[in-house]
């Protein structure tokens, strides 16, 4: 083979691997011999070069290099993003030293070499750098992934270093698992799984408690797993919060949604309380005890104590019995001392259980000689034996002629004093018959107005009867005449009314006496006729009870005196209304009538067991007045009536004077002993009563259907403006009636709060659901809400049974500063597995709201009182013909059971029948009804139904249809 050969196919090598070492070869040929520099002999295979002798250029005088060794080898790279890895390595000893990739050299060019002597060994160092871009990694096609490896010569051989590979970093948005929040009990274990999002390099996790890192190794009831579980050994209060999955790599951080942990404690029922002494005093009572969920009370969501707070048993108590005498016994035998005696024992019957003893002396004497005694007859035998001396005689007659003279005198004295006394009182006693009746009839100090002051005094002053008048001339004036109608007035003295005069009685009730004013029968018609002014005052145990039921609270009670006119009572903004018809009250008596709302905290509710109470607690009175006709007592209600079929069974209820509660009636199971009749409407009940007292509504599910009960929602706010970074939202839950409406905003007037927003109602049904708040889209930025669960609930016994009142939610809030104004958020309220509302918030905190008042807008105020005919929209007249028509039984059926059909009055036509006149009853009760909107149009059509034309003619005439 030539010299120009070999040269050649050297150069053709050096071209393909220009890092390879080229050696000094001396090759034979037929021309002689030639020295060139050729790649080694082991990378010929061909036996061309089989003659080729490889000589060194000099002979070594040292040992031979050991193969190379890495200091440093290529390590695993990311690419994040677009930035290029650098990759490097470091031999000694080493000649040469290239990178090769996926099985490829790298270009010479592509590498930056350095080279070093190591000062120890004296051995060369080779350190070598190359770059991988993210395009050269993307361009590999096949399974494996991107690798390079670093390849080292010496004069020993070659070296190759572990495979480095090179990665295109990442990592996926969303999550595989995430968190999700639990409500778990107290000391519950707890799991809360996280699955990272996919990435290179894999992520790694870390989990963040209200965004503070949670490190098991601080505290040990945390414990992360290999597959980034959460793990809380036992869960304690202070383990509520929000927790968060955070996966972390080179290229980004990705965070979980946050994961709400609620640890609830279910409340635990506190041990029963001692039995209460038993209510009543004599026979048959009952006997209370009660128990409160404070042990531990529910938190966070927690259960309420399943079962009644209370429990009650009957009892009875021993009736104390007075005792008695016996018969006195048989006197005995006449003693020594003329004298005899007899006894008795207090034992018919003996006291008992508490009873009197009995007064008295147990023994009883007397002379059993009538005076005859024998040794009283031998003194008198003495003493007449031996008679008087004249003069001593004399002086004894003088004697009793000066006593007898002196009891004269004195006798003269006290009569005297005793005229001149009487005179004085009989003075003191005049008034005038016009003042007496005039302040019987008429709400106040009433005086009739004059033509320049056209206002009267307020209606509802108690009347002062015991001013004393002086004598009127001129002629007495009817007291059926209005305030404002005083140029019509009639004289009295023709009136019927009070012609002839009996021996009239007027009688006032109020809180603390009963007085009774007395007219006499003879007194005559001349003006200067003197009538006399008797108060009578009640027993003490009648004047205890008047002032007991006549606590008044402002704003919840409202009175009059009223007469056989008539009148109504109405509490402003509550609905509770009282109708007492003309004649209801004996002709010539007169009352303070008085109608009362009772406290909540300073009652007993009439409910028991399952029942809730619908409607107010309302005292009418006074109590044991004796009523001509019934009165209508008008109740707001919260019972939901629109479905098709009834699922209530409503109870009307009385307290009794021992404070007990006894049922009146159940609507729908009247008979002919019903003392009451109950017309129900959607919103109000009507009650026609005999009976003045304390009443209150209520009700429970009629199977199979739950029973529903209407609420109404209020959102409070603090006045602004706000000078504080708190801020709260209140939520009341109330009955869906004027008087709880009302009570919520005298109660938020009082603390300085402000309504946000009209009341929304909501249905609340009786399925033992509870009622849960929530509070949404706060604006995060600025506000930051104090709560830490992520709702509130209201247990269902609390809002069903209506014991508790009124409830409220409260949402507590912190802005960011004091600059900070605007807040706009949801408040969501609803029955679980129920229907629900959305308080829409967005207001300035800083900017003062009007008033706004609900209750005004709603209606028309009507006065607290009105006595008299004009309490009434039908006329009298108007009345008594409709009664004269309607009354009596028609053959056709056109009486008063067709007009009570008429106007929706005949659910139980009974109770009108046995009154002495059904068409008067109803009449009143339409009154109640529509004393609101009382026009005569709806009565009239009524009647022109029922083909009562006379009627019609005498409404419009006298009317104002």
């Amino acid at each position: 083979m030539l010299a120009t050969d070999v040269r050649l196919t050297a150069e053709k090598l050096a071209t393909k691997w220009p890092f390879l070492p080229f050696l000094s070869v001396r090759m034979r040929s037929r021309d002689g011999s030639q020295r060139v520099r050729v790649p080694p002999a082991d990378l010929f295979e061909s036996s061309d070069y089989s003659e080729a002798e490889v000589l060194p250029d000099s002979f070594p005088s040292a040992p031979a290099e050991p193969l190379p060794e890495f200091l440093l080898e290529p390590e695993d790279a990311f690419i994040v993003k677009n930035r290029p890895v650098q990759l490097r390595c470091r031999a000694s000893p080493a000649t040469q030293i290239y990178f090769k990739c996926n099985g490829e050299w790298v270009n010479q060019n592509d590498h930056v070499t350095r080279e070093s002597l190591d000062q120890i060994t004296g051995l060369v160092v080779r350190e070598v750098d190359i770059s991988v871009s993210r395009t050269q990694v993307e361009e590999l096609f096949g399974l494996e992934d991107y690798w390079c490896q670093c390849v080292a010569w010496s004069s020993a051989g070659t070296t190759k270093s572990n495979r480095a590979y090179v990665r295109i970093a990442y990592l996926r948005k969303n999550f595989e698992q995430e968190p999700l929040g639990r409500e778990v009990r107290l000391e519950q274990e707890v799991l809360l799984q996280c699955r990272p999002p996919e990435g290179m390099p894999a992520a790694e996790v870390d989990w963040l408690k209200n965004e503070d890192v949670i490190d098991p190794s601080q505290d040990s009831n945390f414990l992360i797993t290999i597959d980034h579980d959460l793990i809380i050994k036992q869960a304690r209060l202070s383990d509520t919060a929000n927790y968060t999955c955070v996966a972390r790599n080179v290229v980004a951080r990705r965070r979980s949604s946050t994961a709400t942990l609620i640890v609830y404690v279910s409340g635990g029922w506190s041990s029963w309380t001692e039995w209460s002494e038993c209510n009543a005093r004599c026979g048959r009572g009952w006997q209370r005890r009660t128990r409160s969920c404070t042990n531990p009370a529910p938190l966070n969501g927690g259960a309420f104590c399943e079962g009644p707070p209370f429990q009650r048993v009957t009892c009875t108590t021993l009736c104390p019995v007075d005792g008695g005498w016996t018969d006195w016994a048989k006197w005995s035998a006449c003693g020594t001392e003329c004298t005899h005696w007899r006894s008795r024992e207090c034992q018919a019957p003996p006291p008992r259980n508490g009873g009197k003893h009995c007064s008295g002396s147990m023994m009883e004497s007397k002379n059993c000689t009538e005076g005859l005694c024998a040794r009283n007859k031998k003194i008198s035998i003495e003493h007449a034996s031996h008679p008087l001396a004249p003069g001593m005689s004399v002086a004894v007659y003088a004697g009793l002629v000066g006593a007898l003279l002196l009891c004269v005198i004195l006798v003269l004295c006290v009569g005297v004093l005793a005229y001149r006394r009487r005179c004085r009182h009989l003075h003191g006693d005049i008034t005038d018959s016009s003042s007496a009746l005039t302040a019987a009839f008429h709400p106040g100090n009433y005086k009739p107005p004059r033509q320049d002051n056209p206002h009267p005094l307020h209606p509802s002053a108690p009347p002062d009867l015991t001013a004393t008048a002086g004598t009127f001339r001129g002629p007495l004036f009817s007291l059926q005449q209005g305030v404002n109608d005083s140029p019509h007035k009639i004289p009295m003295t023709t009136s019927p009314l009070l012609d002839p005069l009996p021996s009239l009685k007027i009688k006032v009730y109020n809180a603390s006496t009963l007085s009774s004013l007395e007219l006499p029968a003879d007194m005559g018609s001349c003006d200067g006729e003197i009538l006399s002014l008797k108060s009578v005052s009640t027993m003490g145990r009648e004047r205890d009870y008047h002032s007991h039921t006549l606590s008044r609270e402002p704003g919840l009670s409202t009175s009059a005196t009223m007469g056989n006119l008539g009148g109504r009572l109405t509490i402003p903004n509550t609905g509770v209304s009282l109708l007492v018809p003309p004649g209801t009250i004996p002709q010539g008596k007169f009352y303070e009538m008085y109608l009362i709302i009772n406290k909540w905290d300073k009652t007993t509710l009439p409910s028991e067991g399952s029942q809730t109470v619908l409607s107010p607690v309302v005292s009418c009175g006074p109590s044991g007045m004796l009523l001509n006709r019934p009165v209508v007592l008008t109740l707001p209600h919260c019972a939901q009536l629109d479905t098709p079929t009834p699922d209530w069974t409503l109870t009307l209820k009385t307290q009794t004077h021992q404070g007990a509660w006894e049922e009146v009636l159940t609507v729908g199971e009247e008979t002919l002993s019903s003392p009451c009749y109950l017309q129900l409407e959607e919103e109000c009940c009507h009650v026609l009563m005999e009976q003045l007292g304390t009443y209150g509504l209520v009700g429970q599910s009629c199977p199979p259907q739950p029973a529903c009960k209407r609420l109404q929602l209020a959102l409070f706010a603090p006045r602004a403006p706000c000078l504080s970074l708190d801020y709260s939202l209140r939520v009341y839950c109330i009955h869906d009636t004027p008087h709880a409406l009302k009570e919520v905003l005298d109660l938020e007037r009082s603390l300085g709060g402000v309504l946000l927003d009209d009341p929304k109602p909501l249905i609340f049904k009786d399925s033992y659901h509870n009622l849960r708040l929530s509070i949404h889209d706060i604006p995060h930025t600025h506000w930051r809400s104090k709560l830490l669960a992520k709702y509130q609930e209201i247990p269902f016994y609390h809002i069903w049974s209506g014991s508790q009142r009124p409830l409220h939610c409260t949402f507590s809030l912190e802005r960011g500063s004091l600059a900070v104004s605007q807040i706009a958020c949801k408040i969501c309220v609803r029955q679980v597995e129920g229907e629900g509302q959305i308080f829409q918030l967005h207001t300035d905190i800083q900017e003062t709201l009007p008033p706004h008042s609900p209750l005004l807008s709603g209606g028309t105020c009507l006065p607290s009182s009105q006595v008299g005919p004009f309490a009434f929209r039908l006329p009298d007249s108007i009345r008594q013909k409709i009664c004269a028509s309607l009354d009596a039984p028609s053959a056709r059926g056109c009486d008063w059971r067709l007009l009570a059909r008429s106007l929706g009055f005949d659910r139980y036509l009974n109770y009108f029948a046995t009154k002495p006149s059904p068409t008067g009853v109803l009449l009143d009760l339409w009154e109640a009804c529509h004393q609101a909107d009382a026009d005569l149009v709806s009565l009239a059509t009524a009647l022109e139904e029922m083909g009562k034309s006379e009627v019609l003619v005498v409404m419009t005439t006298d009317g104002d249809c």
